[in-house]
């Protein structure tokens, strides 16, 4: 079985063409990464796809999605292309399609990814366990988030979820301050305000004010690279701050979901996976007050596959149509 995979964010759209194997393997060819900015609708994007493969196409395709995909129009949420499913066979020349919102296809490629796809940040250095609830989330340009249940190691069922929408919860007095800066733009402030890429602006200058200091108006890309690379201590400082908010939104997700294990992914997470472990991300994913040595208890991993939205997506298909 042949199809396309498609990975939809708020910044990027991620193509690969894919071979599913009779014994259920998923072979990804090379991912064509293209800029959501750069193209009018997805359909443009898919067929500047089509041109880089030589025109032609499976008749099927998988496509992952930065947002709720009910409905008769589907809006991402931090990009302005719309999705009309009704239309997909039409559009996009295919006889089967799926969509599935882009972290619950991430959680799919938590359940069928290798120990060799994880890398241990806090909790007990084990494996996944083989049953139970794990959370699944992580920053991107916004905040995704999806459970997977585990019956056992084949039987599993996926939850999306836009738990990233939760209320922000500032924890100590620099994150208050964070807090009442957002409070000037936005009525109500969600976790993905902090915890995603972008916000690390709003983090550095928050600092920046604390010390008095005159702010650079610096794009995201840049306190990320000064910050992850010690070339300037208050981005540095930025990105810590950003590890701590992270580790607490994990652990609050945790306990929501009853969560056995916890998996950071995306992009975001995995660009900054030397932060993560050198900051306070598992303290503040275990300071949960009277629950600290449950959440002491539940192991935290990074998923390191490169592409995790694509092959999730892929699984997704394959789980729905094999």
């Amino acid at each position: 079985m042949q199809l396309v995979s498609v990975d939809v964010g708020g910044t990027h759209a991620r193509f690969a063409l894919v071979s599913v194997a009779e014994d259920g393997a998923i072979e990804m060819g090379e991912p064509s990464t293209l800029s959501t900015r750069d193209h009018a609708s997805f359909q443009t994007a898919w067929e500047h796809f089509a041109q880089q493969q030589g025109g032609a196409l499976p008749p099927a395709v998988a496509i992952a999605i930065a947002g709720p995909v009910g409905g008769d129009v589907i809006r991402f949420t931090n990009n302005p292309w719309i999705i009309r499913p009704a239309l997909i066979r039409e559009k996009l020349n295919v006889e089967r399609f799926t969509l599935i919102n882009d972290f619950a296809a991430v959680a799919h490629a938590v359940a069928c990814a290798g120990d060799e796809h994880f890398v241990h940040l806090s909790g007990p250095d084990q494996s996944l366990p083989d049953g139970g609830i794990i959370s699944v989330l992580g920053p991107g340009t916004g905040l995704g988030v999806a459970q997977l249940w585990r019956k056992d190691m084949r039987d599993y069922h996926v939850q999306a979820t836009e738990g990233g929408h939760v209320d922000f919860a500032p924890l100590d007095s620099i994150e208050d301050a964070i807090l009442a800066r957002l409070r000037q733009r936005h009525s109500r402030v969600s976790a993905e305000r902090v915890v995603s890429g972008p916000a690390i602006v709003d983090i550095y200058e928050t600092l920046a004010a604390m010390e008095r200091r005159a702010i650079q108006q610096l794009d995201d890309r840049s306190i990320w690279e000064w910050g992850t690379s010690g070339a300037d201590s208050l981005a540095a400082a930025a990105v810590d701050r950003f590890c701590l908010s992270l580790g607490a939104v994990a652990g609050d997700m945790a306990l929501a979901h009853g969560a056995a294990a916890t998996v950071i992914a995306g992009g975001l997470g995995l660009r900054i996976k030397d932060s993560l472990l050198a900051s306070g991300f598992a303290s503040r994913f275990c300071a949960k007050g009277r629950f600290q040595n449950l959440m002491s208890n539940i192991p935290v991993k990074l998923i390191t596959h490169p592409q995790p939205g694509l092959l999730g997506a892929a699984a997704a298909f394959k789980r729905e149509f094999s």
